[in-house]
């Protein structure tokens, strides 16, 4: 029988311990999910000027007492309708000039305003610092998408949860609910809410209230359906977990990054629809602005001053754009592959 052929040891060479343990190192750190999630965010320069932007608004909005130049309700009428002004700047736009009789004068001169009376983005009919306005108006129309965004979680969150959990009967029945609040416009439910309570803040976060929850529990139900067939829901059934028990540990943490999508989406509808309400004339009452009512008085001159509607405006597209843009950043951080 022909012998195997031994090797030599010479042809062995010792691997040192240290070398080994050198090759078994791991090249990045373990991230958790939530740390994957922030770090693919931030790696999206869109979303992240972005959340800086409404992070600059937000703050703005909440110091609104301190930043404000005026108190946006002074009124003072010999003061109506200047033109913004920078200071002494000579910057086009905003150096308080203005045409009149088809000249182009000081509008601040031409009132008698004391020197060094300027107004950054001008003022309104009734005199009252546009700026300030803007900035307050700003603060009212984050109240109601924080509201709305409230009202979502509160409602549409354990709805969609009941209703995709149980299934069967109960589902049906929620979901003929939904259908039926979904079939009746927004604004016919704020009409009906003007003539119940008086026209304002209130009214607005009831009809939101009473509709803008439905996407919410929508999208919950269809995420519950899903989840509930999963291997470690099972396990935690078979354990004798509650139902309450494994919507709070279970559910929820894995339905997170849909509730901070839809929310992120919702709080432009809502700026938008108070603004809708308030531009028609059915919203917040006077004095009292906000974007909508703003927009409303200054697309009335618009012909003659610009101005007026163009400041407001461009506030509410930035925060509209920004925030949509920020979802959309949130949705690809959450889930990578809807960005495929």
């Amino acid at each position: 029988m022909e012998q195997t052929p031994q090797i030599p040891k010479e042809k062995f060479k010792m691997i040192h311990e240290d070398d080994n343990q050198e090759q078994e190192k791991i090249g990045t750190p373990s991230l958790t999910y939530l740390q994957d999630v922030r770090r693919r965010l931030l790696s999206n320069k869109v979303a992240t000027v972005c959340m800086v932007l409404l992070s600059i608004i937000v703050l703005i909005s909440v110091f609104a007492p301190i930043v404000a130049p005026h108190n946006p309700n002074e009124q003072k009428v010999e003061y109506a309708n200047l033109p913004p002004k920078i200071g002494e700047a000579n910057i086009p736009g905003f150096n308080g000039m203005q045409k009149r009789g088809g000249k182009v004068v000081n509008a601040y001169k031409e009132v008698g305003a004391p020197k060094g009376t300027t107004y950054l983005l001008g003022t309104d009919y009734l005199g009252r610092d546009l700026l300030s306005r803007i900035i307050y108006g700003t603060r009212l129309s984050l109240i109601v998408a924080i509201l709305a965004t409230l009202v979502d979680l509160i409602i549409g969150l354990p709805y969609g949860i009941i209703s995709g959990w149980k299934g069967g009967r109960t589902d049906i029945v929620l979901q003929r609910i939904i259908e039926i609040i979904s079939s009746i416009p927004n604004l016919i439910v704020v009409i009906l809410m003007m003539i119940i309570l008086k026209p304002g803040l209130a009214s607005i976060v009831i009809a939101i209230a009473l509709t803008d929850w439905v996407t919410m529990a929508r999208l919950i139900r269809a995420q519950t359906f899903q989840l509930k067939e999963q291997e470690y829901i099972l396990a935690a059934r078979t354990l004798g977990e509650s139902s309450t028990k494994i919507a709070t540990k279970h559910l929820i943490p894995n339905l997170s990054s849909t509730i901070i999508i839809q929310t992120m989406f919702t709080i432009p509808n809502a700026i938008f629809f108070e603004a809708f309400l308030s531009f028609i004339g059915i919203g917040i009452p006077a004095p009292n602005a906000s974007l909508g009512t703003l927009l409303s008085d200054g697309q009335k001159a618009f012909r003659f001053l610009p101005y007026q509607m163009w400041a407001p405006a461009i506030v509410l597209s930035i925060i509209m754009i920004a925030t949509n843009l920020l979802g959309d950043g949130l949705r690809d951080a959450f889930d990578p592959q809807s960005s495929d």
